[in-house]
């Protein structure tokens, strides 16, 4: 399987099984056109039409160099993962959790998922004590991994602060204890965040999350305090700050674009303008015809708004202001490994959410929904149908995913949007689909232009 287009100029192909990506000259990308999926004459007609436009020894190079790359197994190569499935043992280990510390939060975001932060049950805040069992749940389930990752999560996490740092120490107790490691990531919205709090997330945090949407229009727009009022003015000062403590240390600045902001990438450029320089916008992921929601005559303009950041992209980094952009940030020499390439970020296998009251869900945004309940960190795991659900799931038992040129670089998609909008976590979310396939082209491009 292939991948061809193109982007400003520059011709490019993905070779979709080896990962190889090739940049083209014209004439080779036409004739590429010609072929079929595993590299033979599909369309003489057309062959013959750019032999009448150019001339035969254009078109006979062409084929020779893309003939070449096949033979070199760099492109219409034959799917490697496939035959791996049925040797594939599918029991897994638990390797990560994400923790809500809180089910509640000092703002009221417009899209949250998770309601005003109570995921549309009680508010509450997770104990100690649930803290605890869940890490010694991650060690239990943990098998032979040796590093383990813990979220804080929320609602707003840093309302129960105290938990946090018991979680820690109680988590670098058992290190000891074990021979594990533990990394962790704190998501916050800033408000709460102090010097006390900041110097001691810096020491402690792998990585930190602190969401704020771009210009203070569109973040007031969005991201209120209780009393209705922006947030902007009250993070956006906490956040430089804490950014600015990092120095190299893992951080994003990440934000939420709607349908009311389309225009994204001003607020990407508004975060490196900041000075800011780990930023990740995200496509809102809202019920349909919420008003905020990206729909399906929107996505013309989101494939146009995310070339014209690549763009802005590429030319603020040769300027000197070398941000990254998380959807840009691609390894075409590594990147993940194929367990990942084929059942992505292990939501309800190696990873799952913990609610206050120590309930297990696939991830966080599975949160509150019955048929999802996964156990609990006091009794383990439930023998769940739920859960085998997740485990015999992959980009080959997903129909739309098998005939996709993106399937290794979404790894199918995010199985609680596909969940959302179609109650099927083998069906992905078009829009979302649409979307990453974009950003897939434009993270090329960037690469070839840094080349």
């Amino acid at each position: 399987m292939v991948h061809s287009f193109h982007l400003d100029g520059t011709y490019m192909v993905l070779d979709v099984n080896s990962g190889s990506v090739h940049v083209l000259d014209e004439a080779a990308f036409r004739v590429l056109q010609c072929l079929d999926g595993s590299g033979e004459i599909s369309d003489s007609p057309g062959l013959d039409a750019i032999r009448a436009n150019t001339c035969d020894s254009v078109v006979d190079e062409s084929l020779s160099e893309l003939m070449e790359l096949k033979s070199a197994n760099l492109l219409f190569t034959e799917d490697p993962y496939r035959e791996m499935l049925p040797k594939w043992n599918k029991s897994t280990a638990v390797k990560a959790l994400c923790l809500h510390i809180a089910h509640d939060c000092n703002l009221r975001c417009s899209y949250c998922f998770a309601g005003t932060g109570e995921y549309k049950g009680a508010r509450a805040m997770m104990t100690p004590e649930v803290g605890r069992k869940a890490v010694d749940f991650l060690i239990a389930g943990s098998g032979n991994r040796k590093n383990l990752e813990v979220d804080f999560f929320g609602g707003e996490p840093l309302m129960n602060f105290d938990t946090v740092k018991e979680i820690v120490a109680h988590a670098r107790r058992r290190e000891d204890e074990t021979g594990k490691q533990f990394r962790f990531t704190l998501t916050t919205n800033a408000v709460l965040l102090d010097d006390e709090k900041m110097a001691w997330a810096d020491e402690v945090m792998h990585n930190i999350v602190l969401s704020i949407d771009g210009r203070p229009e569109v973040n007031d727009a969005m991201r209120r305090r209780v009393d209705g009022t922006g947030s902007y003015s009250r993070i956006l000062p906490n956040i430089r700050k804490m950014a600015a403590l990092r120095k190299g240390k893992s951080y994003y600045v990440r934000g939420t674009f709607t349908r009311a902001n389309l225009d994204f990438t001003e607020d990407v450029l508004h975060l490196a303008g900041l000075g800011f320089d780990q930023i990740s916008v995200e496509p809102v992921v809202a019920n349909k015809d919420s008003g905020l929601d990206i729909r399906e005559e929107d996505l013309d303009r989101c494939r146009q708004e995310y070339e014209r950041l690549a763009k802005a992209y590429v030319m603020e980094r040769r300027n000197g202001n070398r941000f990254n952009f998380f959807h840009f940030m691609m390894d075409l020499e590594g990147g993940p490994c194929v367990a990942k390439r084929l059942r992505g970020c292990g939501s309800g296998t190696e990873y799952m959410a913990v609610t206050p009251e120590g309930e297990l869900y696939p991830c966080h945004q599975f949160v509150g929904q019955p048929e999802f309940l996964l156990g609990n960190v006091f009794d383990g795991l439930s023998d769940s149908t739920a859960r085998d659900m997740f485990i015999d799931t992959t980009v080959y038992s997903k129909p739309d995913c098998d005939a996709c040129w993106a399937k290794f670089y979404c790894s199918g998609g995010c199985a609680a949007n596909a969940w959302q909008f179609n109650k099927d976590i083998r069906k992905p979310y078009r829009i979302g689909c649409e979307l990453e396939k974009k950003r897939v082209e434009c993270a090329l491009w960037v690469k070839a232009q840094e080349v």
